[in-house]
């Protein structure tokens, strides 16, 4: 998560969101090499073995996030004991895929970007109209196109390797980029999504991780420590505890006094 990834993902975005706004059909050439013109279908949407593995993917995306949602909730219901895992991954792992693949992609884009998905355009015998990727005026009226969240979801997985020991980095940057990729290739194999459906989803996902991570652990400013994200969340969940510890001790007074 330094300077020069950002950069290269800067131009990145700049490259795919030019590109393929000056030619969008782009996009329609792309997923029409997934397409069967003779069945009329995205035939890989039908074949169970890519399907197990879509799914399969989400399940290991969310198997790195699995730690941090429970140090969290564990934390909330004994403030306290000490967190299971240190207080600044818990937090950046939770915000970061929180708002990559929750409120960015299904709460905002998805929501109010009406672009249709590829197995339902005209150019796939479906019934609407293809519209590229930087209007929002397409015909869909939910969980449509713009962006991917699997996509997004998938290429969520920089933020674990971000934390993975230095010598491991890149190996986990590496794993993380074709973990990513892959996931998303089997979206746009579905009919599921354009290119830039997945490539903007992986983007977005990555300056979401890098600001967090910049923001929690690299710049003097805004720099936590473990024991600060510790305290806030005890200070947060303690009158909580206090309460519930009250209401368990009145229940088992009577048993006692008898």
């Amino acid at each position: 998560m330094n300077r020069t990834g950002l950069f290269i993902a800067l131009g990145l975005a700049l490259v795919v969101g030019l590109l393929f706004g000056i030619y969008p059909e782009l996009d329609l050439k792309l997923a029409a090499l997934f397409y069967d013109p003779a069945t009329k279908t995205f035939p890989l949407k039908s074949d169970p073995t890519a399907s197990f593995a879509r799914d399969i993917s989400m399940w290991i995306a969310w198997a790195f996030a699995l730690p941090a949602i429970v140090a969290f909730v564990v934390k909330l219901l004994r403030p306290d004991r000490p967190m299971l895992i240190p207080g600044r991954a818990t937090i950046f792992l939770l915000v970061t895929i929180i708002l990559s693949a929750g409120i960015l992609t299904n709460l905002t884009f998805k929501s109010y970007w009406g672009r249709p998905r590829p197995i339902v355009v005209s150019e796939f015998n479906g019934p609407q109209e293809f519209v590229p990727w930087w209007d929002p005026r397409g015909s869909c009226v939910r969980n449509c196109s713009f962006f991917s969240g699997e996509g997004a979801t998938a290429f969520w997985t920089y933020a674990p390797a971000a934390l993975a020991p230095p010598a491991w980095r890149p190996l986990a940057y590496a794993a993380a980029t074709v973990f990513g990729i892959t996931t998303s290739g089997l979206r746009m194999a579905f009919g599921g999504h354009f290119f830039t459906d997945v490539a903007i989803a992986g983007l977005v996902t990555f300056f979401v991780i890098w600001l967090a991570y910049a923001l929690i652990y690299r710049w003097a400013s805004t720099r936590l420590t473990d024991e600060q994200v510790d305290a806030a969340l005890t200070r947060l969940a303690w009158p909580g505890y206090r309460l519930r510890r009250r209401l368990f001790s009145r229940k088992a007074s009577p048993a006692r006094s008898g």
